[in-house]
């Protein structure tokens, strides 16, 4: 069945209204008429199935029916990553989504070749893939930031998983060895972190530097390799 991510508030008989896009969707692409069934979810409210109530010039309205599951949310997992080039930025946030990651941080680091990076376009692909993948919230995509910035503000009792390029303890082992809870993982530019960067990060008491084998990663693949070592080792994928 169609989900869709909506921002109204979900409840009994609730009238929810799509966006253009997204109506034109339902009607042009999908062919749902009046009395199709659809779910949608919020974020907030669980996951909900709707009908279509009408078919207006402008869009579509629904209508909240019953809610088919209450509201869930993923592991406290964020994902950091030096912004690289939009094709590859669009691919990681993506593939964050579809990997339970709550929150994905873009940073800039002294190596970063900044790309234009238009949040409106990262928010639509996370949205979609949540809707694709069945998770019943949608992650956040931040402005891009300072990497110093980041480690200046962290947050207490949040794991760092610093995925090191010049070297690192095997990254399943050491992440099971700390264990679950708080996580973020960290990934460098594709020209790697520059020494004085690499020297603050492994002395961060948070942070647990692994190693990601013995081949050099692009960063997209770097960050889905990441992710999926993590849910494996202390993530959700057992449940």
């Amino acid at each position: 069945m169609i989900r869709l991510y909506v921002s109204s508030d979900l409840s009994p008989d609730a009238a929810v209204a799509p966006t253009l896009d997204q109506s034109r969707y339902l009607t042009q692409v999908m062919r749902l008429g009046v009395g199709d069934d659809l779910l949608v979810f919020n974020g907030r409210d669980g996951e909900w199935r709707a009908t279509v109530l009408e078919v207006l010039k402008k869009g579509v309205i629904l209508k909240a029916q019953e809610q088919t599951r209450p509201q869930i949310f993923g592991p406290d997992l964020e994902l950091i990553v030096a912004v690289v080039k939009k094709a590859r930025v669009e691919t990681i946030v993506e593939k964050a989504a579809e990997l339970g990651v709550r929150r994905v941080r873009l940073v800039i680091t002294r190596r970063t070749n900044t790309d234009r990076i238009r949040l409106d376009r990262l928010d639509a692909i996370a949205e979609e893939a949540a809707e694709q993948t069945g998770r019943l919230d949608v992650p956040t995509v931040d402005d891009p930031v300072k990497l110093e910035a980041v480690l200046d503000g962290w947050e207490s009792g949040r794991g760092l998983m610093f995925c090191d390029e010049t070297g690192g303890a095997p990254a399943m082992g050491a992440l099971t060895a700390a264990g679950p809870g708080p996580w973020a993982i960290l990934i460098g530019p594709e020209g790697g972190f520059s020494p004085e960067e690499g020297e603050r990060l492994r002395a961060l008491p948070y942070a647990t530097a692994v190693s990601l084998g013995p081949r050099i990663l692009r960063a997209d693949t770097a960050a889905i390799t990441a992710m999926s070592l993590w849910q494996a080792a202390v993530g959700d994928w057992e449940r």
